[in-house]
C-alpha cells in the first residue's frame, strides 16, 4: 500500500504549543516496519489545484505571507515558509493517495485530514483542506479522461466536526459529507454536512461502533444501487479515550474496530478509500502512533485484498 509522508517540513512553533508535531515522524518511522507499506514523499499542490477549493487571494496570503495575524491565530501556526510548503504537500499526498486509490484500492496520506479549513480561510491548525482539493482534482481529472461523474463520500471520524469541508461542499450534491463528533467539542459553531451524528461527552465503544453503523448505513442508502467512486475516510486518533482534546472514551480495540468497519463496508461495496490520518493529541504520543500505525495496518489489509480480487499479487510492489 502506498503511503504518503511530508515530516521534513517541520513547523517553527513556539515552545510549549500544544500541536503534536512530532508525531508525523513517529507514525513515518513506524509505518517504516511494515514491509506492506510503501513509503512515499508527498509532492506539492500546485496554486491551481489549490484554487479548486479555496480562494485565489488566500492562496496567494498563504504562499507569499500575507496572512493577518488574526488569521494567523485562527489557523493556530505562526506563518513561515515551511508552514506554506508543509501545507502544500499534505494536500498533495492526498491527491496522491487519492489517484493510488483509485488504481490499487487504498492509499494513505500520513497527515493530512485538515477538514478545519474553509474556501477562504484557515482554522484550527488546518491551513488548506486537503480532502476538499483532492476531491475536485479527482473529480476533475475522471471527467477529462472519461467524461464521468465521480460522485465523492467524505467519512470524517475525527472527534471535531469537519466543518470546512462541509462548508466547502454545502451546495456540492457531487460529495456527501458524513461527519461524527463529539457534540461539545470544537467548533463551537458547527456547519451542515449532509448527515452529522452528534456523541455526548464519554461514548464508549459500544454507542460509538453503533452510531457508525447507522451512519453508513445511511451513507449507502443515499446512493441507492450506485455507490461513490471513492471515498475519502479521515481516521482521526482523537477519539480515544486518552486524548487531551477528544472527549470521547474509545478504547484502542474500539478504535481498531472503527477502521475495519470503514474499510471492510467501502472494500465490500468496490469504493476506493483515500485515508487521512486527521488529529490525536494523545497525552502519550507512543501510544497515539501506535494507533495510527493500527489503521495503517488496517487499510494495508484492505489494500492487499483489493489486490486478491483484481488477480494482482500483493507480495511484489510495484517499482518507483
Amino acid at each position: 500500500m502506498q503511503a504518503y509522508y511530508s515530516d521534513q517540513f517541520v513547523l517553527p512553533l513556539p515552545e510549549g504549543h500544544r500541536f503534536p508535531m512530532a508525531k508525523y515522524a513517529l507514525l513515518r518511522e513506524r509505518a517504516g516496519t511494515d514491509p506492506g507499506i510503501r513509503l512515499l514523499p508527498a509532492p506539492a499542490a500546485s496554486d491551481g489545484e489549490l484554487a479548486l477549493a479555496h480562494e485565489p487571494r488566500y492562496v496567494t496570503a498563504v504562499a507569499e505571507g500575507l496572512l493577518s495575524a488574526a488569521e494567523q491565530r485562527e489557523i493556530g501556526f505562526p506563518w513561515s515558509p515551511r508552514m506554506a510548503e508543509r501545507a502544500r504537500r499534505s494536500v498533495g499526498a492526498t491527491i496522491a493517495a487519492a489517484r493510488a486509490a483509485l488504481e490499487e484500492g487504498v492509499a494513505a496520506n500520513l497527515a493530512g485530514g485538515t477538514h478545519h479549513a474553509y474556501a477562504g480561510k484557515g482554522s484550527g491548525y488546518c491551513v488548506f483542506n486537503d480532502v476538499a482539493v483532492a476531491a475536485r482534482l479527482m473529480q476533475a481529472e475522471a471527467h477529462r479522461r472519461a467524461r464521468r461523474l465521480l460522485r465523492v463520500a467524505v467519512i470524517d471520524l475525527d472527534v471535531h466536526q469537519g466543518n470546512g469541508t462541509a462548508a466547502i461542499f454545502k451546495d456540492d450534491d457531487t460529495v456527501f459529507t458524513l461527519s461524527l463528533h463529539g457534540a461539545r467539542n470544537f467548533p463551537f459553531r458547527k456547519e451542515a454536512s449532509d448527515l452529522d451524528v452528534e456523541l455526548p461527552d464519554g461514548c464508549s465503544d459500544e454507542a460509538y461502533l453503533q452510531a457508525l453503523d447507522r451512519a453508513l448505513e445511511a451513507l449507502w442508502s443515499r446512493h441507492g444501487d450506485r455507490p461513490p467512486g471513492l471515498a475519502f475516510y479521515l481516521a482521526g486518533a482523537d477519539p480515544h479515550e486518552n486524548d487531551r482534546l477528544g472527549r470521547l472514551k474509545l478504547t484502542a480495540q474500539g478504535m481498531a474496530e472503527r477502521d475495519r468497519r470503514v474499510l471492510d463496508a467501502c472494500r465490500q461495496r468496490g469504493v476506493p478509500v483515500a485515508l487521512s490520518m486527521a488529529g490525536g493529541y494523545g497525552h502519550d504520543l507512543a501510544r497515539m502512533v501506535e494507533i495510527q500505525f493500527r489503521t495503517l495496518q488496517l487499510a494495508q489489509r484492505s489494500w492487499a485484498a483489493w489486490q486478491a480480487s483484481m488477480g494482482r499479487d500483493a507480495s511484489r510492489a510495484p517499482a518507483a
